[in-house]
């Protein structure tokens, strides 16, 4: 007797839906790029020599550079001490802030 050869009477039909993507413009690409950067303000409580010491303790910086840090905050009111990621310079901030020095962070302009 001859053998029954299935057959398939139907055909599967696979429907994709499409898929939302989210779009980014390049404006906010770009805020991506921008620098975050933390500053010391002037007070009239911290010495110059103390402010200068803290730049060389908590950066590292070599003692003439605290020193031009440290004269730019008493000069002109403040100066960028560090530059980089966010959370590096809220880090950088909180530190500076915990020696009781005036320090904020922003993005850079």
């Amino acid at each position: 007797m001859p053998r029954a050869v299935p057959t398939i009477t139907s055909t599967a039909v696979m429907s994709i839906a499409p898929v939302e993507q989210e779009s980014v413009s390049t404006e906010e690409l770009a805020d991506v790029d921008v620098p975050w950067i933390t500053l010391v303000w002037n007070d009239p409580v911290n010495l110059m020599s103390y402010v200068t010491f803290v730049f060389q303790t908590y950066f590292g910086y070599s003692k003439a550079k605290a020193e031009r840090l440290m004269m730019d905050v008493h000069v002109k009111g403040r100066a960028v001490v560090s530059t980089g990621a966010r959370e590096r310079m809220e880090t950088d901030t909180e530190a500076l802030q915990g020696y009781g020095l005036w320090a904020t962070f922003q993005k850079d302009s």
